[in-house]
C-alpha cells in the first residue's frame, strides 16, 4: 500500500517544461522527448515525485493569413527529500 502524500511533507520541487511558445525557435521532437523522459524519471524513479501543480501557457500568432497556436506545459513535481 502506498504511503499518503501531504503537501506539508514536500522538501523539494522541480519544474519541468514541455513544449514552448516561441514561434521563432520551434522545438524539435528530440528535445520534447527529452523533456518527457525527464518528467517520467521524476514520477517513476527514486525518490518518487508527485505532480503538485501545472501551468499551461498558450501563444497565438498571426503569420500572414495563417494563425499559429503553440502551447507549453510546466509541471511542478514535489519530492519528500532533495533530488539532483
Amino acid at each position: 500500500m502506498e504511503k499518503s502524500f501531504a503537501l506539508a511533507d514536500i522538501k523539494c520541487i522541480k519544474r519541468i517544461t514541455i513544449g514552448n511558445i516561441d514561434p521563432n525557435n520551434p522545438m524539435k521532437d528530440e528535445k520534447k522527448e527529452e523533456q518527457l523522459e525527464k518528467l517520467n524519471e521524476y514520477l517513476n524513479g527514486y525518490p518518487k515525485g508527485k505532480i503538485i501543480g501545472k501551468d499551461v501557457s498558450f501563444g497565438v500568432f498571426q503569420m500572414g493569413e495563417h494563425q499559429l497556436t503553440m502551447q507549453s506545459t510546466t509541471y511542478h513535481v514535489g519530492f519528500t527529500r532533495e533530488v539532483r
